[in-house]
């Protein structure tokens, strides 16, 4: 299990293959849960980039649990979501 905190907002969340599953818009650290954004635009993407945004009704809730390795860009979980 890995600790989410707000810095992890506007990394990349890639499955075990390696494959890009969405942006994190919003990291809850009392819940521990990331919100990602499944496709996001050139323009979300860049504000999230930037660590701007929020989290809206169609992200993916993602657990603390579920993810494996956190990086400088990325967050990877170990199975698909």
């Amino acid at each position: 299990m890995s600790v989410l905190s707000t810095e992890d907002e506007g990394k990349y969340l890639m499955d075990i293959e390696a494959e890009q599953i969405g942006i994190v818009t919003q990291v809850d650290t009392d819940a521990q849960v990331a919100y990602v954004e499944p496709d996001p635009g050139i323009g979300e993407a860049v504000i999230q980039g930037f660590g701007f945004g929020d989290a809206d009704e169609d992200d993916i809730e993602v657990p603390a649990e579920t993810v494996e390795t956190v990086t400088d860009t990325e967050l990877r979980v170990a199975k698909d979501l």
